[in-house]
């Protein structure tokens, strides 16, 4: 008897002028089943989703649905056809409310108008899902970029889909925000619905995923095989196609006496921050972990001063300033921030990389009669281009079509080409594959070793412990402990979890 399948593509192909995305893929979705779909980035993970979920159309190649053939061209047929997605890049709609995002796809309506009862029910029941809080009527403008990202798993949840596709879905949630989600899945898993995980975190992977296929360079190098049946190891290897050495944390020495160059004392802020106090010296790395919602990244944001300081001192090399400014902040005191948020405060997609890494510097490339030559600009990129192994075909490639990775490091390259001496990095690898990670945590040791100091924020405990010289926990807007970073994880991790929760630390 012929096995019939929640979800099989078959021998999909997809050509882009210059590059085959995906070359006779094929991928088997069973019912009541955690399927894990990993590669690199470029690999063709999002060109497959996007062709089942009908934002491409594939050039070749057959899609069904238990059992009978789809053809699935727009996002609309597709949730006809019981598929339901959560996209890596976010999706939704700033000037709509939490509620009007999750069921904007179907939108209540009686008697030829919107039903905002229904709307807000609908919501609620999708937001309690995932045991979220969150008032259907807040403004999307007022959630953070992780709140954001649960929103779109909560209108993902909306529609009765038998087929979940979520790619990367906890790329910018913290730990606590994962269980929620992955609690879901369980759920979700155990009705029969199936699920296709896309994530490059290998220990949510092993932790939750049943099967797994991967792809490369567009092809399908492991397809539906049992999770259980492959080491780690064996997975990475398969993804890179050659194996990886073990990552080895530098012997980093850190002069406890040298003066701090950034400096925050008994600081409190507009959004909420109390007695907040820390301190960063150059050639060090000084991580800031907390749970969704704890107040790193708008702690960051009053640092450059687009939160407001009203209490406490902000120092720079041992001088009270007031920041008012990103330009500001780089320009008088040599702070670069490379946000959270790449796609749309990092970087500008529809310009060349040339032009994003000399955005900083404009004014000293600028000319008598107030233009950048693209010349200029070119020479200041080679320079970033080479030294960062930013992998682009020309300095006049598009950022929107790099990879993540390399998107980050653009972003990067723009703040040291203006030669910043502080260095804020919020959420450095979301979205990268694993060999782009590494040589991620390799520049960003290669930085503070050149003098940079850094503020290192991430929601990924291990990449934490991994980095960090220091490590500052933060909870509900406040500094609840500081830990000298022994890069033991299970100690580490112990550690911190108790400062978050409040309980002394053994």
């Amino acid at each position: 008897m012929t096995e019939t399948y929640a979800l099989e593509a078959t021998h999909l192909t997809k050509s882009f002028p210059g590059v085959k995305a995906l070359d006779r893929v094929s991928l088997r979705l069973k019912p009541g089943e955690v399927h894990a779909l990993l590669g690199e980035n470029g690999a063709g993970k999002s060109t497959l989703i996007k062709i089942l979920t009908g934002v491409h159309r594939a050039d070749d190649g057959t899609i069904a649905i238990d059992g009978r053939d789809r053809e699935i061209s727009s996002p609309i047929e597709a949730m006809a056809a019981g598929i339901g997605v959560v996209h890596q890049e976010r999706n939704v709609v700033p000037e709509f409310t939490v509620g009007e995002n999750i069921v904007l796809s179907r939108m209540p309506r009686r008697a030829g108008r919107v039903d905002w009862n229904t709307v807000r029910s609908e919501a609620k029941r999708c937001l309690a899902l995932l045991d979220l809080s969150i008032d259907p009527d807040t403004p999307m403008t007022r959630l953070s970029a992780a709140q954001t990202q649960l929103v779109e798993i909560a209108r993902g949840l909306y529609t009765e889909t038998n087929v979940l596709l979520l790619d990367e879905p906890t790329a910018s949630i913290s730990a606590n925000e994962a269980d929620r989600l992955f609690t879901v899945v369980r759920r979700l898993r155990e009705q029969g619905k199936a699920v296709l995980f896309v994530s490059h975190k290998l220990e949510e992977v092993f932790a939750h995923c049943d099967t797994v296929s991967v792809l490369r360079d567009g092809k399908a190098v492991l397809e539906s095989s049992p999770l259980h049946s492959h080491s780690r190891d064996e997975i990475v290897d398969i993804m890179v196609g050659r194996a990886l050495a073990a990552l080895e944390v530098p012997d980093r020495v850190i002069d406890d006496s040298a003066p701090a160059v950034l400096e925050m004392r008994g600081v409190a802020t507009s959004v909420g921050h109390h007695d907040v106090s820390l301190a960063v010296r150059s050639g060090e790395i000084l991580g800031l972990y907390g749970l969704v919602g704890a107040g790193r990244t708008e702690l960051a944001r009053s640092i450059l001063g687009l939160d407001r300081i009203t209490a406490g001192s902000l120092e720079v090399r041992g001088s009270a300033v007031t920041i008012r400014s990103v330009r500001q902040a780089l320009q008088d005191h040599r702070i670069g921030y490379v946000t959270e948020n790449r796609k749309e405060e990092g970087v500008f997609l529809g310009q060349s990389v040339a032009r994003n890494i000399a955005v900083t510097v404009w004014a000293k490339l600028e000319r008598a009669l107030g233009f950048v030559s693209t010349k200029s600009e070119r020479s200041l990129g080679a320079t970033f281009v080479g030294d960062l192994d930013i992998r682009v075909s020309s300095q006049s490639q598009l950022v929107g079509e790099l990879s993540g990775g390399n998107q980050q490091k653009v972003s990067l390259a723009k703040w040291l080409a203006a030669k910043t001496e502080i260095l804020i990095i919020d959420e450095p690898t979301v979205g990268i594959d694993v060999r782009t990670k590494r040589s991620f945590y390799d520049l960003i040791w290669r930085l503070a070793d050149e003098g940079l100091a850094i503020l290192l924020i991430s929601s990924d405990l291990a990449e934490m412990v991994t980095l960090a010289d220091r490590i500052a926990v933060m909870d509900q807007f406040a500094i609840t402990g500081e830990l000298d970073n022994t890069h033991d994880y299970d100690s580490m991790s112990q550690s911190i979890i108790r400062l978050i929760h409040g309980t002394q630390v053994a």
